[in-house]
């Protein structure tokens, strides 16, 4: 069996969508139009489809005449290519029917099959696959007891057959001439049975010489099927299905292709996709809660799906959750979701919840413009949404990958000499953990405490409570530290602010600082600044004003965070055809580095002798 797959996330840019189709889908699918005798399976995500739809009509005129020749069949599985594991119940089910209901209408035939995103796989999936009418489904061959036999599988009572995908012949297309390829594997195809159900979903065909054409390669790949035909027969697994009979049961591992692990280890290697995980599962809550306006609440999950993309989740060769704009997009529709829910009225309010899933009850402000997140480490906030414009400011990212966020007000006490640079005589309260000591629903305020560690140096005498207010537009943050010590203290408090803009160029983003009464253009890129009263931040794309005040002079240093982006497989030849995404972990960064927030660390000069205490204020307030 041959099957073809491409998607595209909803962030892709017209001339990439275009790239996509001119190189990709379009010479596959003209391509095989010209071999009749070849039928294959071809799975094309929801969002691809709908592009296509728009830009060219023409290429469903081209599907329809090869399904009414029952020379391929369409794939199903969820629209907006989730990673389905992740996914609440009634999301999965969702996504899955609004691509076959999609697909039904379009092609006049509902899918049989489908195709898990990354292949994907728990094995609490069988009775959500079953039932939206899916009879079978594909994982890597490594899981079966044969990879040229397929399986039944089961859980709770609901059945699935299981087809193995060929991840060794998916290479050895790429890198071998084709006819070599299958004159090897009819020497390696034993005789003790019948038949060999072999599946393979090539992501790129090999061409010989300089000429990487998509055209030349397929042309080559399909001649030498051709020449096969003798050998193989070329058809399609809803065909197969029907004439299955006596299959082993096997129970799959949980897995996924893109990590090399688990489908959940995602959120374990990138806490950022666990943030989105984290607000996706939110707001699966909060759409569940609205009763008596069915429409409204169709829209809110509708919205919800389309954060379920695995671009947010995965990197991938487009860069996946490198890319600022898929993680943007994934939380503007959770943004807009959360909206749709309070659109029958909406009070503000602050609760303790675990919210990102660790255990852990964090403090949320749910404000009418405002949403804030404080977790209890480092007392940091961790999530800040500017609800009229679906943004979230602290959707960052770490380069690092040091398995933690870049936050705002993430604190160090650090040596007056130290300055900025980060020495190890300082103490890192962002590790430490705070105590949520009060939380005043009437007055909206939290309030967290981090009591001294007199055995614990540098600095380790002293006491810090951190007190956050949010009225509407302004999160205010009180700091009172007070030195439980025998001894003066002196250090540097540097509350580090992460903040996330569209981009640091001067059409995305300006800068303007405030002192001695006056105010002054800089550049966003990096800069260190003195005698500072405060920050103003002009987010051009959203047409937003932030503000971040402070109650003394301080100094701030200023820089652009960056990150790697993009990967490609590891390949011996470049690669003529990509179609499916990367497999495991065998990648290579891409050179290019992209924006992903801006850091703002103020040195605050903190001098009081033993007993004393030291308060101040930082004010952040943001606006159309």
């Amino acid at each position: 069996m041959l099957g073809a797959h491409a998607h595209t996330a909803r962030t892709t840019r017209d001339e990439e969508f275009e790239n996509l189709y001119k190189t990709q889908v379009k010479p596959f699918v003209v391509t095989l139009y010209k071999y009749p005798k070849i039928q294959a399976s071809l799975h094309y995500s929801g969002i691809l489809l709908q592009r296509i739809e728009k830009a060219h009509p023409e290429f469903f005129m081209l599907l329809e005449d090869l399904v009414a020749r029952k020379q391929i069949e369409l794939l199903g599985g969820g629209f907006y290519e989730p990673i389905l594991p992740l996914l609440p119940l009634q999301d999965k089910i969702g996504q899955i029917e609004l691509l076959t209901t999609y697909i039904r209408r379009q092609f006049g035939k509902r899918p049989q099959g489908c195709v898990l995103p990354a292949q994907a796989w728990e094995q609490n999936l069988v009775a959500p696959l079953t039932t939206c009418g899916m009879a079978y489904t594909f994982l890597d061959e490594q899981w079966f007891p044969s990879p040229t036999i397929p399986c039944l599988t089961e859980d709770q009572g609901k059945i699935i057959t299981m087809f193995p995908v060929s991840y060794t012949l998916r290479r050895a297309f790429t890198h071998q001439n084709p006819r070599k390829v299958l004159e090897n594997l009819l020497v390696t195809i034993t005789s003790d049975q019948d038949t060999h159900v072999i599946t393979v979903f090539p992501e790129c065909f090999y061409a010989e010489g300089d000429d990487a054409a998509p055209e030349f390669a397929l042309h080559a790949f399909f001649e030498a099927l051709s020449g096969f035909d003798t050998h193989f027969e070329f058809t399609m697994p809803g065909k197969i299905f029907k004439n299955l009979h006596t299959l082993p049961k096997v129970y799959f591992p949980g897995s996924t292709t893109q990590s090399g692990g688990v489908p959940r280890q995602c959120l374990i290697d990138y806490p950022e996709a666990n943030g989105i995980y984290a607000k996706m599962m939110f707001t699966h809550i909060l759409i569940n809660q609205l009763r008596g306006d069915k429409e409204r609440k169709h829209s809110a999950r509708e919205e919800l799906w389309k954060a379920q993309a695995c671009d947010a989740f995965y990197p991938t060769e487009n860069g996946g959750i490198y890319r600022s704009a898929a993680r943007k997009a994934a939380y503007k529709a959770l943004l807009s979701a959360e909206k749709i829910t309070r659109e029958n009225g909406f009070t503000p309010s602050l609760i303790s919840f675990d919210f990102d899933l660790d255990g852990e009850r964090e403090a949320l402000f749910q404000g009418e413009e405002l949403n804030c997140y404080i977790q209890v480490t480092g007392a940091s906030v961790f999530e800040l949404d500017y609800l009229p414009r679906c943004w979230n400011y602290l959707d960052t990212f770490s380069p690092e990958r040091a398995l933690t966020r870049r936050n705002a007000f993430v604190d160090r006490l650090a040596s007056s000499e130290a300055r900025f640079a980060i020495s190890a005589d300082s103490r890192f309260c962002s590790n430490e953990r705070f105590e949520l000591v009060e939380l005043n629903k009437d007055r909206g305020f939290a309030r967290f405490c981090l009591p001294p560690l007199h055995d614990v140096l540098p600095f380790g005498n002293i006491a810090l409570d951190k007190m956050y207010h949010l009225q509407k537009n302004t999160l205010c943050l009180r700091y009172i530290l007070s030195n439980q010590g025998t001894e003066p203290a002196c250090f540097n408090l540097v509350p580090v602010i992460d903040l996330s803009f569209p981009g640091d160029g001067e059409t995305m983003l300006r800068l303007s600082r405030y002192s001695s009464e006056s105010e002054e253009s800089i550049s966003p890129d990096n800069a260190v600044l003195t005698d500072t009263d405060g920050l103003y931040f002009q987010d051009i794309r959203n047409e937003v004003n932030l503000n971040l005040l402070f109650d003394r002079r301080v100094d701030i240093e200023i820089k652009s965070i960056t990150s790697p982006v993009g990967a490609l497989p590891h390949t011996s030849k470049p690669m003529a055809f990509p179609l499916s995404p990367l497999r495991g972990s065998a990648t290579q960064r891409l050179a290019a580095d992209v924006y992903q927030s801006t850091c703002i660390s103020p040195l605050i000069p903190v001098s009081f002798a033993a007993g004393e205490r030291f308060e101040t204020e930082i004010h952040l307030q943001i606006g159309p």
